[in-house]
């Protein structure tokens, strides 16, 4: 039955190439951007390299302080994580490091910025780093305020060409580093891994960070398990209210350890009461929020072409209305009806899809290849194909269910006659 459709829906497209052509248009571009989008989603959240413990690990990457007339929203400084976030229950393991910092450097002369990145021990154990040559920062390097560093595969052959850098020194914002270890480049989006060189943070040139409630710093906490989630989030909050202010303008202080999903909630603008979606001033996240805004999102920038695709497929099946009108006389159903236009409808969204897919492949390399993401690799794989199939199918049933319905409903004099008028 499957294949009998499948042929009869063959030789229909064939039939009436420009309202095929048409259609295929409609759904490859959309299924492009959608799978452009969910790529580039994928490539942010999925667990890889360093980040291959996301299922046990939580980051305080904001922090909100409030006062009566006063607001400061940034990530947390120094002191705010090194007092409040040590000795969670649950967590086996705390990282503080600060943001990507552009500092420069001069390379025969001329002024190279690169993205540093000061961090502890912890740091290093808590992320998967593989090392092309040498090894980490360590926790003594660290205590030691040791002027060493790892370099990403571009610094180091920006400073020494196709060279080994192990062992050699580098001098960037007027500082000098020996060379401890070199590892892939991590994706700028990737933002909790990524920089181009990592220092010790005891390096930095002032101690004045170690004073600082706010700005500059997150951190890593690795749990158990993941179980122990609800148990870190509650103790975290519940110390922010303990929080000693240095600044008489401000008396209440939010963060909150969150996923990596909740992270990007964070950045994402909707308009909750901070104007953020992911935490609001309670500490309270909202991740169901940002899922149900993606998907409404799709759904509708779905919505124009499968409109467009619905009036397409109720023009192609006016025309079968005599067809219709025979299946009909000898007894079809209407659910057999319904199922077969179904079934040719799914089957060319699905070749649209697969133009979709081979074009969505075709952006993400150009993507990758400019170069305007810093080290972004963009890729196609199996949870983008599942992503981008679902997409397909749900698109092919939702602009053809309506167009079958409503021509299986037709009485067969109806139909033999040419269909409503």
């Amino acid at each position: 039955m499957l294949g009998s459709y499948l042929r009869l829906a063959l030789k229909v497209f064939l039939r009436r190439r420009f309202f095929t052509a048409v259609s295929l248009f409609g759904i490859s571009f959309t299924l492009v951007v959608l799978m452009v989008a969910v790529a580039m989603l994928d490539h942010v959240l999925s667990p890889r390299a360093p980040e291959t413990r996301q299922d046990r690990t939580l980051g305080v990457y904001f922090a909100f302080m409030h006062g009566k007339h006063w607001g400061w929203n940034s990530e947390p400084g120094f002191l705010l994580l090194d007092r409040y976030g040590r000795g969670l229950p649950g967590v086996e393991r705390m990282s503080i490091f600060s943001t990507p910092q552009d500092v420069p450097a001069y390379l025969a002369g001329t002024r190279v910025n690169f993205d540093l990145k000061r961090t502890d021990g912890e740091f290093w154990k808590i992320l998967d780093f593989t090392f092309l040559e040498g090894g980490p920062l360590t926790t003594d390097d660290v205590d030691q305020a040791r002027f060493v560093a790892v370099l990403n595969a571009t610094s180091r052959r920006r400073f020494f060409g196709e060279a080994p850098a192990l062992g050699r020194t580098i001098e960037v914002d007027g500082q000098r580093f020996q060379v401890v270890g070199v590892v892939p480049d991590v994706p700028r989006l990737r933002e909790v891994p990524f920089a181009d060189i990592w220092v010790p943070l005891t390096t930095a040139k002032s101690g004045s960070y170690r004073r600082e409630l706010m700005g500059g710093f997150m951190a890593l906490l690795l749990a158990r398990s993941s179980a122990d989630f609800p148990a870190i989030k509650e103790e975290f909050r519940a110390r922010m209210k303990g929080v000693e202010f240095t600044d008489s303008h401000y008396d209440s202080m939010v963060a909150v350890p969150e996923t990596p999903p909740e992270r990007l909630a964070d950045l994402i603008e909707i308009g909750t009461e901070r104007g953020l979606i992911g935490t609001d001033r309670q500490g309270r996240t909202h991740i169901g929020r940002f899922w149900a805004a993606l998907t409404v999102l799709a759904l509708l920038f779905m919505l124009l072409p499968t409109v467009n695709l619905v009036n397409l497929n109720v023009s192609r099946i006016m025309e079968r209305a005599s067809e219709i009108g025979v299946r009909k006389a000898f007894g079809a159903t209407a659910a057999t009806l319904v199922g077969q236009f179904i079934v040719e409808n799914v089957a060319l969204t699905l070749a649209g899809g697969a133009i979709g897919f081979a074009l969505a492949a075709a952006v993400l390399r150009a993507l990758t290849a400019s170069g305007v993401i810093a080290y972004a690799q963009f890729q196609m794989n199996g949870r983008v194909f599942l992503w981008g199939l679902g997409l397909a199918l749900v698109f092919g049933v939702l602009s053809g269910a309506y167009p079958a319905w409503r021509m299986s409903r037709l009485h067969p004099v109806a139909a033999l006659s040419g269909g409503p008028r």
